[in-house]
C-alpha cells in the first residue's frame, strides 16, 4: 500500500447518518432490555439476577455506539484494538448461563451497530424463544433445582426394614420425585438421607411431624442443598 492510499485510510472523514444512528439505538436498546427482562423471568442461575441485569442495556448501547463508529473508519478500528489490548474488562462470572446472556447482549449491540437490524431483530427473538421454551419444558418436568430439597432422617435405634419401607412410602406420597443419596444403620442408630421434590411446602412439614411422633428420638433435617452431613 502506497503513501496515498495509507493517508486515505488513516484520515478518511467519518459520516454517519444521524436517523439511522438513532434508529440503531433503539434497537439496540430495546432487545437489551428484552433480554435483561428475559434473564431476570426464566434463568436458574441463584446469583441476584437483577443486579447482574442492571447494566445490559447499556452494554448492548455501548457496543451498538463502538460499531457504528468504527466500522467506517479504518484508523479507529486499528484504535479500538490497542485500547482492548491495554484495557481488560473483568466481571465475575459465576454459572455459563451468565456468560450466554451477555453473549446475547454483546451480539445486539453488534448487529444493531453494523445496520443489520432485521437479522439481529430475527436472530435476538429466536435466541430467547428457544430459552422460553426450555424454561417452560424443565416447569413441566419439574426438575428444577430450586424444587430439590434435601432430607435427612436421624433415628437413634436400628429400625426394622418394613418400618424403612413405611417411611420410603410416605414419602413418596407427598413427593412429585424421589432419589435415593445415602443410607447408614448401626445397632443404634438408622440415618436415611433423601433428594425429594416436595408438591407442597405443607407436605414436609406433615412429614416430619409424623416421623418425629412415631419414632421420639428421632430428628429429621430438611435443606436445599445436597451436601448435608449426617
Amino acid at each position: 500500500m502506497n503513501k496515498q492510499n495509507l493517508d486515505f485510510f488513516i484520515n478518511q472523514s467519518i459520516q454517519i447518518d444521524l436517523q439511522n444512528f438513532v434508529i440503531s439505538l433503539i434497537c439496540a436498546a430495546i432487545l437489551s432490555l428484552l433480554v435483561q427482562l428475559f434473564y431476570i423471568r426464566f434463568s436458574s442461575t441463584l446469583s441476584n439476577r437483577i443486579q447482574f441485569s442492571k447494566n445490559f442495556v447499556i452494554l448492548g448501547v455501548t457496543t451498538c455506539i463502538v460499531i457504528m463508529i468504527v466500522k467506517s473508519s479504518l484508523a479507529l478500528s486499528l484504535g479500538l484494538v490497542g485500547a482492548l489490548s491495554i484495557v481488560r474488562f473483568r466481571a465475575a462470572i459465576k454459572e455459563p448461563e451468565e456468560l450466554v446472556y451477555l453473549f446475547l447482549i454483546i451480539a445486539t449491540g453488534l448487529g444493531c451497530g453494523a445496520g443489520q437490524l432485521k437479522i439481529t431483530v430475527v436472530g435476538i427473538i429466536f435466541a430467547l424463544l428457544i430459552v422460553f421454551v426450555y424454561s417452560v419444558f424443565l416447569k413441566s418436568k419439574k426438575i428444577k433445582n430450586s424444587d430439590s430439597v434435601n432430607l435427612a432422617i436421624i433415628i437413634n435405634q436400628n429400625i426394622s426394614d418394613s418400618n424403612i419401607t413405611k417411611i420410603i412410602d410416605d414419602i413418596k406420597k407427598i413427593s412429585n420425585e424421589l432419589s435415593f443419596v445415602s443410607m447408614s444403620r448401626t445397632k443404634d442408630s438408622t440415618n436415611i438421607n433423601l433428594d425429594i421434590y416436595p408438591k407442597k411446602f405443607q407436605n414436609l412439614i406433615e412429614i416430619t411431624n409424623s416421623i418425629k411422633n412415631r419414632y421420639k428420638n428421632s430428628k429429621v433435617v430438611v435443606a436445599r442443598s445436597n451436601d448435608l452431613s449426617l
